[in-house]
């Protein structure tokens, strides 16, 4: 073949695998009570990207990352022992040594990180001591509890590596995670000072450091303080997995399955527990212009539903809140050197707001210019929410980041506006027909079931809810005729 006189560009080189792969939004996290988000969305603008280069970060070669290899309970153990095993039982045996090897791997983590994070930068001063006791939290007591429950399941471990019984230990074992209440409900905290610290560039620089050393495997801090977390909300699929694989007449079936109720509770009673610090964090971190701005919704308030950055319409960048009962839009502002949000506009009751999805295009951003010039990027993902009560009126087009936030933000809403219809119902009825020793009728309670009723009916056609007004129609009619029977009786 004759040479080719076409000059060809050559190909970039690939460090790594990752770099070919594009970013993706992580899924939100069970929030305990959907927390540490439904994007607990630390991020300011403010603060430096963990990854740009800086003029103090020092130019060295990437070190070769330290890889934590999975393990097998058929690899570690004799061959021999498992022919004589069933299937089923290899699996068991798999599922019972893979809850071990995560209590191993889980100290081993949790003692990195306050030898190789919290000592050094405690000796360096790189943080206070008041610090890091914020940002670490009880980390230090969730050590020894790991401790024990391994050194329990190695108790019981045969010499040929097989475990016969597991349940009357996880149901002695299990209760000791209440403790993880504390740990859990200071996250919120914690991730936001951690975040504050690293526009530091001592703090940034150690972090950065640490991350490009073997021993982290390429995760950061917060990773490491996190990991409690995901392994506690871990426990209930590593026990049904267990006694997915045990037999009926086992005698681990019955304690298996009372350390997974155990398991669910504690999990579902620390979910409610960090709701409720989260939703504390922010309120209080919340600055009112005028005391009018003040409402007792926000104040009943124990969880955020849905949070995050969103702009309006003239590019504005906003701090959202969805409550359980109220939408509060603000401004993030740093105050005190502490990120607080200003409120923006009046806080907008849920029961009384109005959604709207909007279609792309369909907005216009601000100013005639702007909007000419606009990029078609800029006008998508769009929604808005109103509201209007007698000389009290407010319309927000909000843009998401996305076409997967914006849904998010949609279903948030709506489920909160079904929540607080079906709740004012309830009390609209109780007030309408009270149980009282006077006997009176409350018309209030009449006049605002049907003014909740007319709200209902005007709210936007894209919520699809005209199946559910109905059936709440027909519930009311049935509870209004089944009320109407009771007094009768009554009297």
């Amino acid at each position: 073949q004759e040479p080719s006189n076409k000059r060809v560009k050559p190909l970039s080189r690939v460090t790594s695998l990752a770099s070919l792969i594009p970013p993706v939004r992580a899924t939100p996290l069970k929030r305990f009570s959907q927390t540490l988000q439904r994007s607990i969305s630390f991020r300011s603008e403010s603060r430096p990207d963990l990854f740009s280069p800086r003029p103090w970060a020092r130019n060295v070669p990437p070190a070769n990352t330290k890889r934590r290899d999975s393990k097998l309970w058929s690899e570690t153990f004799d061959v021999c022992v498992n022919h004589m095993l069933t299937s089923k039982e290899i699996k068991r045996q798999e599922a019972i040594f893979e809850l071990s090897q995560g209590e191993e791997d889980l100290i081993e983590d949790l003692k990195l990180a306050k030898k190789a994070y919290h000592d050094p930068m405690l000796k360096l001063s790189i943080m206070t001591e008041q610090e890091l006791n914020q940002i670490f939290g009880t980390l230090d007591s969730l050590i020894p509890l790991h401790e024990d429950l391994l050194r329990r399941l190695q108790e019981v471990r045969k010499p040929d590596g097989s475990t016969e019984h597991v349940g009357h230990i996880l149901v002695g074992w299990l209760p000791c995670l209440n403790s993880y209440d504390s740990y859990c409900s200071n996250q919120v905290a914690a991730k936001a000072l951690l975040d504050h610290k690293k526009q530091d560039h001592r703090v940034q620089d150690f972090l950065q450091r640490c991350l490009e050393s073997p021993f982290s495997r390429k995760l950061d801090l917060w990773n490491f303080l996190d990991i409690p977390r995901s392994r506690l909300v871990k426990y209930p699929l590593l026990l049904r997995e267990i006694l997915r694989h045990t037999p009926n007449d086992h005698p681990d079936q019955q304690h298996l399955e009372e350390a997974i109720n155990i398991i669910q509770g504690i999990v579902a009673e620390i979910n409610i527990k960090t709701g409720e610090s989260e939703c504390q964090y922010y309120k209080e971190r919340l600055i009112y212009l005028e005391e009018g701005q003040r409402d007792s919704l926000i104040d009943n308030s124990r969880a955020v539903c849905c949070h995050g950055e969103l702009k309006n319409n003239r590019g504005v960048k906003l701090h959202v809140f969805l409550f359980e009962e109220v939408l509060v839009i603000t401004r993030a502002v740093t105050h005190n050197e502490q990120l607080c949000y200003q409120l923006y506009r009046q806080p907008i009751p849920v029961r009384e707001l109005l959604l709207e999805d909007l279609q792309d295009g369909e907005v216009r951003l601000g100013g005639s210019l702007r909007g000419a010039f606009s990029n078609n990027e800029r006008i998508k993902n769009f929604f808005r929410v109103s509201f209007k009560n007698g000389p009290q009126s407010q319309t927000h087009s909000l843009q998401a980041n996305d076409s997967f936030n914006k849904q998010q933000w949609l279903n948030c809403i709506r489920q909160a506006k079904e929540k607080a219809a079906c709740a004012g119902k309830a009390g609209g009825l109780e007030a309408h027909f009270p149980v009282a020793a006077s006997g009176r009728r409350a018309p209030q309670g009449e006049a605002a079931l049907e003014q909740m009723e007319q709200s209902d009916c005007e709210s936007d056609c894209s919520m699809d809810t005209s199946e559910l007004s109905a059936d709440c129609e027909r519930m009311e009619q049935t509870n209004s005729c089944e009320s109407d029977k009771q007094i009768e009786t009554n009297v």
